[in-house]
């Protein structure tokens, strides 16, 4: 992807994250208040990741799970039908809605509407020693959507996170707008139609 063309990447991340903050708004606040009277945990889940240049950021979501669900702080990886889930978090799981706080991520740069989904230093020191290559994700920055998100399901397992690394890095090999944008489209017809990914 060339320099012009990363630069209209970030421009059109910047114009539709600030577009679907405000016209999502109304959504935002449905689901706050949801939140807030079927559960006494936090909205919002916050949990660093790393991402471009290495460098970590929180990322956010809509808490879909109970507070304190990795016993002893050691991180684990979330299932499609987790039994941590609270009673509204498996609809929002279900419909991706969890996701939409990503969208301040995408407006602060952190993050980017198509790129690798970004992952926790600990997953990642366990993804470095199977494939070294993984080095070379750190120089995207991380996305909300991607080939191996909609193809590779839940990264429920090692093997699975490699076979995202190979998605991924085949993505950055032959990644432009037009690439980009076939995702976006498979992505919004995936959630219209809501099928499952």
């Amino acid at each position: 992807m060339s320099r012009a063309e990363r630069g209209v990447k970030r421009c059109f991340d910047v114009v539709f994250a600030l577009l679907g903050l405000i016209l999502l708004s109304p959504l935002f606040l449905i689901i706050f208040v949801l939140l807030k009277v079927k559960s006494s945990e936090p909205v919002f889940f916050s949990q660093e990741r790393i991402g471009y240049g290495a460098r970590p950021f929180r990322i956010l979501k809509f808490r879909t799970m109970v507070s304190d669900i990795e016993e002893g702080g050691v991180p684990m990886l979330a299932q499609r039908d987790d039994p941590r889930l609270l009673p509204l978090g498996r609809f929002l799981r279900e419909y991706h809605l969890d996701e939409l706080p990503q969208l301040w991520n995408i407006l602060c740069g952190e993050m980017s509407f198509v790129g690798p989904r970004p992952e926790r230093q600990y997953f990642i020191d366990q993804i470095l020693r199977e494939n070294s290559d993984y080095r070379y994700i750190f120089r995207m920055r991380p996305g909300a959507t991607s080939m191996a998100t909609l193809y590779n399901g839940y990264t429920d397992t090692l093997d699975k996170m490699l076979i995202r690394l190979q998605m991924d890095l085949d993505y950055y090999q032959k990644r432009s707008l037009a690439v980009d944008a076939r995702i976006l489209g498979i992505t919004a017809k995936y959630i219209i139609f809501s099928k499952k990914f």
